[in-house]
């Protein structure tokens, strides 16, 4: 009860924003009863923490449970569920942003616990399947700085895009590439990338 109450003040108006007096009004108890159960703030979050990334695990490990799926979709599905998940509690805002240290090591450690190891091991997995060419470390500390970027920017609204859909076009960018064959000739074996023609104010350079 005061653990679910704590949570809907921490995450409508922000851990810092919230005091113990704010949490007794709410409960209609007094703090020496919520000091009873939880000796400080601090540890009265970790709880409420601890309860949302229960939550975040229980998706998670239902979509590694699902129907076998090509390995592009898996990964698609864990990244969204995991990028959704993560923002809906501002994991990413409370492991990056200011405050209490301790606390931001707390989650920092419970982010890899519970979602990068997982996506380690996802990767790891497909490169010994001979899935991927590219070392798993690289592609997990790749779409490890996308997801937690994504997840606190601005790119989705002055996109206009869901934070799905770019989880997505992530997962292509890393897996496939972003940059498409213009055309393919006999001789022409390799993609070639568009080369941007010059501007009206660029000046123009003889051999």
């Amino acid at each position: 009860m005061i653990a679910e109450a704590a949570g809907r003040l921490f995450f409508a108006s922000g851990f810092a924003g919230v005091s113990m007096d704010d949490l007794a009004r709410e409960l209609g108890m007094s703090k020496k009863t919520i000091y009873r159960h939880f000796p400080n703030k601090r540890s009265l979050l970790a709880e409420v923490l601890d309860r949302k990334f229960a939550a975040v695990e229980s998706r998670l490990r239902a979509v590694e449970e699902a129907e076998v799926q090509p390995f592009g979709v898996r990964v698609e599905q864990f990244l969204i569920a995991a990028g959704s998940e993560l923002e809906r509690i501002g994991a990413a805002q409370l492991a990056t942003g200011r405050g209490d240290a301790m606390l931001r090591h707390y989650v920092e450690q419970r982010m890899d616990t519970v979602v990068y190891r997982r996506l380690d091991e996802l990767f790891r997995e497909a490169h010994q399947r001979e899935l991927l060419s590219a070392p798993p470390e690289l592609l997990s500390e790749i779409t490890r700085g996308a997801l937690e970027r994504l997840v606190t920017s601005r790119l989705p609204r002055e996109l206009h895009w869901t934070a799905a859909d770019l989880l997505r076009t992530t997962v292509d960018t890393v897996l496939y590439g972003a940059i498409r064959p213009v055309h393919r000739g006999v001789a022409d074996k390799a993609p070639r990338a568009v080369v941007p023609a010059a501007r009206d104010d660029e000046h123009e350079v003889s051999p």
